[in-house]
């Protein structure tokens, strides 16, 4: 099968990579999955004819090649207005390339991906709806429409995956709908990670938490606990990864707090950075609001990190006693103490280091071709030569 990735994800040109394209994030490791189990696979993707950012990864994939779009301009309801000459231009591309395709993947919730879905179901496609996001209807009307448009189409030739996890499934509505985790960790880099040292009390202690540091992350939380850890454990540091809106206030609460010397801030990290934070650390501090399935935990998990998190989507069965501590509020005070519980306790802090490797395993990139693999599948007869 030859199948057609339609995404929003903004590539750069690199003609040091395979494809002649570059990206960030989880995506290139993704596409790699996914293009494994077809014949051939090309991506639409929109071009950024600026300079990349400092940490990129080229997209590669057996038979893999990339087809590029033009970019939409600006954010918000710029890029909204935008989108009707980028229509004009762009649309015609799509349809034609969705024509000679066999079947259809679009990673939502972005707005390309979106008129690749329709485009794809409109010519009577096989089409792959990945969910990216939290799996929440939400008061927006695009929004609803989305959602809308997913249970109606769901089943059948239509397989639409939903990222995040629950012991129910993600639409009443609609049991063709399914769960689908998110990975961006190899079998072999999980084991080649290293092995932790014991904790042992009275040790520095490190925490970390990695995030697109915007409203909902609360991270201001974390740094609002500092004092109150600081009093058992006084050399305590922080370290913040990632880029964001919020992280100007961030810093700025750190330096009104006195907090410099124990907050570090990396800004936005590419994975091997990430990674090489993560295995120096002790606890992975996690308050969020909502999420659909947070990579970060699951990179935290395998590098042998506790979770300090809150009870939302997946997070009571990724990490519910076994891994950590869920949260019964986002409060410094409850932070403040979940933090110390684990700390204070070496026999308990080490048998969680031991589970969260093991709890990392199960969620590898081989795991997740395999498991997308298993619903197209079943949907779709053979998809290719790894059949």
């Amino acid at each position: 099968m030859n199948l057609v990735v339609v995404s929003h994800k903004p590539c750069w040109r690199d003609p040091g990579s395979p494809t002649g394209y570059v990206t960030d994030g989880g995506f290139p490791f993704q596409m790699e999955a996914i293009a494994g189990l077809f014949e051939s696979t090309t991506l639409l993707v929109p071009v950024d004819r600026s300079a990349p950012p400092g940490a990129v990864m080229p997209l590669k994939g057996p038979q893999l090649t990339v087809e590029p779009l033009s970019l939409p301009r600006g954010r918000g309801w710029r890029r909204k207005v935008s989108l009707f000459p980028w229509m004009l231009v762009n649309l015609p591309k799509i349809w034609r390339r969705i024509r000679r395709s066999d079947a259809v993947h679009t990673p939502l919730a972005g707005d390309i991906g979106t008129f690749g879905a329709v485009i794809a179901w409109l010519q009577k496609k096989p089409l792959f709806i990945r969910y990216c996001g939290r799996w929440d209807h939400g008061p927006q009307l695009r929004r609803k429409l989305l959602f809308r448009f997913m249970i109606r189409i769901a089943g059948g030739r239509n397989v639409v995956l939903a990222t995040g996890g629950d012991t129910k499934p993600p639409e009443p509505r609609n049991s063709a709908i399914k769960w689908i985790f998110a990975s961006s960790l190899t079998k072999a880099e999980i084991g080649a990670l290293p092995e932790r040292p014991p904790y042992r009390r009275g040790k520095s202690l490190t925490l970390v938490t990695v995030a697109r540091q915007e409203k909902g992350k609360n991270t201001d939380r974390i740094i609002s606990a500092l004092p109150v850890i600081m009093e058992q454990f006084p050399g305590v540091k922080l370290e913040i990864v990632g880029d964001g809106s919020e992280l100007p206030g961030l810093k700025r609460l750190a330096a009104d707090s006195g907090l410099e010397k124990a907050v570090v801030f990396h800004g936005y990290l590419d994975h091997d950075g990430v990674i090489s934070v993560l295995v120096k650390s002790d606890l992975f501090c996690f308050p969020t609001d909502s999420e659909g399935f947070p990579k970060a935990v699951l990179e935290a998990l395998a590098c042998g990190l506790p979770v300090v998190t809150t009870p939302v989507s997946v997070l009571p069965l990724l990490i519910g006693d076994k891994n950590g501590i869920l949260l019964p509020d986002i409060e410094p005070a409850s932070i403040a103490r979940a933090v110390l519980t684990l700390a204070e306790d070496e026999n308990r802090f080490n048998r969680l280091r031991k589970n969260a490797r093991e709890t990392a395993q199960q969620y590898t990139l081989e795991n997740w071709q395999h498991e997308i693999g298993l619903h197209l599948g079943r949907a779709w007869g053979k998809l290719g030569h790894t059949d």
